[in-house]
């Protein structure tokens, strides 16, 4: 049957979410303990390629596993295997032929501040902490530029498929808003068929940018216009970012 999971994980100590021979990934660690509880090998697809060090709360993976597999004993199996860096949170019975990326209608990230002057160490491994007041209501009017299909060459890494030709850069962004969760949390959510490389923590930087003062919210659309990468020098660290969800239609 075709299985569909909903995994967490705190991505700190992987080299990303996709198998990478040599290093420690998430996808990596997770195929060895399916295919150890399950007994046969397994090929696992991820809705997203997350990068060294970022989490997920809400990342969605699809595999093949045999008829009878009693995916309840899968998944207590595979957490005590994993815990505490990864947690399946649902385990489910899928369509024949879903596949957790291709089928994917959306994904939304999370990007965390915490924006007052002291540290928090039990927020150190998931926010990232800055000390300088930022002005949400400029950040969200910013914000509002990205909204819609754009070309954001600005905000993200060049990448080239197998054949050398360079990849597309344009996306569709459903939503882009900052939310304040009490006094000192900040989340940034944007929600996007798909994401390039490094897209979201370049948009986070320019945004935190205006929110500090050091641009006006009106150059977040000049800085999409622009089409150049040196425009985003603030890139966010990787360790305040979630994948938060994955939506199907």
């Amino acid at each position: 049957m075709r299985v569909r999971s909903t995994v967490a994980y705190d991505g700190g100590s992987f080299h990303g979410f996709a198998i990478n021979k040599g290093v420690r990934t998430v996808g990596g660690d997770l195929t060895e303990a399916l295919a150890r509880y399950l007994r046969h090998p397994v090929e696992l697809t991820g809705a997203g390629r997350t990068d060294t060090g970022v989490h997920a709360w809400g990342q969605v993976v699809s595999f093949d596993a045999p008829d009878s597999a009693d995916l309840l004993g899968l998944r207590t199996a595979v957490n005590r295997m994993l815990a505490p860096a990864i947690a399946i949170r649902s385990v489910e019975p899928a369509p024949e032929g879903f596949d957790a990326r291709f089928d994917a209608a959306s994904r939304t990230y999370r990007y965390t501040i915490l924006n007052q002057e002291v540290p928090d160490p039990f927020l150190a491994a998931t926010a990232w902490h800055y000390p300088h007041p930022l002005a949400v209501d400029a950040m969200n009017a910013a914000a509002t530029a990205v909204v819609g299909e754009h070309d954001f060459s600005s905000f993200c890494r060049r990448q080239h498929t197998v054949a050398g030709t360079e990849k597309t850069r344009v996306r569709v962004v459903r939503r882009a808003i900052w939310r304040a969760a009490d006094t000192a949390l900040l989340h940034f959510e944007i929600e996007a068929s798909s994401f390039c490389h490094q897209m979201v923590r370049s948009i986070t930087g320019a945004l935190v940018d205006i929110g500090a003062g050091r641009r006006p919210p009106e150059a977040m659309a000049a800085i999409l216009v622009a089409k150049d990468r040196s425009e985003v020098s603030n890139l966010a660290p990787p360790h305040g970012l979630c994948l938060w969800s994955v939506s199907y239609e």
